[in-house]
């Protein structure tokens, strides 16, 4: 962990992404300003706001806040980028001695951020909170679950299970991550990718406060994607193992029609049918194979372009 001076107060930055929470976020801000409170007499707070192309009021109430305490700074991006730029977005703003990122749907209480605080401050470079319980629907619950389980066994580097993006960054893991400018991001592989010192601290996520999620069965998908097609390559692997199998199994096939023809031609019998099906598998197999080579060969076209992460539209304040 990177020291500062001694006669000059630390500075700790809340990154907090926003989009179409503007009925939880002034309870959001309550609650997080109730806990950093404790914080005064040592640290020196910043609350940076991101709001990531809301449909709805979530700006005006972000401003509202910007006016009601001066610690709140508001980034505006020109449209919906999704959540892993919006918080990369504020990553790139900051430059406190630490970092703390958060959902501002209450789901992560922020009395748990003063725990990665204290580890930060007991030396650890990163501070992620891992859940022990969460109190989400089965489905969410059992996908995650599938997920995380799915991801540890084909991810090249050792990611966490049953995180988030909820975890404390050491201002040298900050200037680390700014040079991880891939567009299909996932943020908690970086960190992982990155190394240092990295601790985890467990704790129970509560229910939504209000609102519904940012991250509907779709955007989860494409997140998990981005998780195993960004840190693995199973998938690729997978295709010749499959190809494999199905040539072993076209080999046993043609022993077996040419040991029946020989000794029992009588029983030799056309299986057009069987013909048919097997060449659907296939057909249906190939074109599989395919989809996971496109949708490398489509992250590998999209980073050749090389377009901006995210455009901001706005600033109120000054981020540290």
């Amino acid at each position: 962990m990177t020291d500062a001076p001694s006669s000059a107060r630390r500075r700790i930055a809340y990154l907090l992404p926003v989009y179409n929470e503007e009925s939880g976020v002034p309870a959001f801000h309550a609650a997080l300003v109730a806990a950093t409170d404790t914080l005064a007499d040592r640290y020196d707070v910043q609350f940076i706001y991101v709001d990531d192309g809301s449909r709805d009021r979530s700006f005006d109430v972000l401003m509202r806040l910007h006016e009601q305490d001066e610690r709140v700074v508001v980034i505006r991006l020109s449209r919906n980028f999704g959540h892993q730029k919006a918080v990369t977005a504020a990553l790139d703003a900051c430059h406190a001695d630490a970092a703390i990122i958060m959902d501002t749907d209450l789901q992560d209480p922020p009395a748990v951020s003063l725990e990665l605080i204290e580890r930060w401050e007991a030396g650890a470079d990163v501070v992620y909170a891992q859940r022990r319980t969460r109190d989400d629907s089965w489905f969410k619950r059992t996908t995650a679950h599938a997920f995380y389980r799915v991801l540890s066994r084909a991810a090249s580097i050792d990611i966490p299970r049953d995180t988030g993006d909820f975890r404390l960054l050491d201002r040298t893991v900050v200037a680390e991550l700014g040079k991880y400018r891939e567009h299909n991001r996932f943020l908690r592989g970086m960190v992982s990718h990155v190394g240092f010192r990295q601790e985890a601290v467990a704790f129970d996520r509560d229910r939504r406060h209000s609102g519904t999620t940012g991250y509907p069965l779709s955007k989860m998908l494409s997140l998990a994607g981005d998780g195993i097609f960004g840190f693995s390559t199973a998938p690729l692997r997978l295709i010749s193992r499959v190809g494999l199998l199905f040539s072993l199994l076209s080999v046993v096939g043609i022993v077996y029609a040419v040991v029946v023809r020989l000794a029992t031609p009588e029983n030799a019998v056309p299986g057009w049918a069987f013909l048919a099906i097997t060449l659907f598998l296939i057909g249906g197999v190939q074109i599989s194979m395919l989809g996971i080579l496109g949708s490398y060969l489509g992250r590998v076209y999209i980073e050749v372009q090389d377009r901006p992460l995210y455009s901001v539209s706005r600033v109120v304040g000054d981020p540290w």
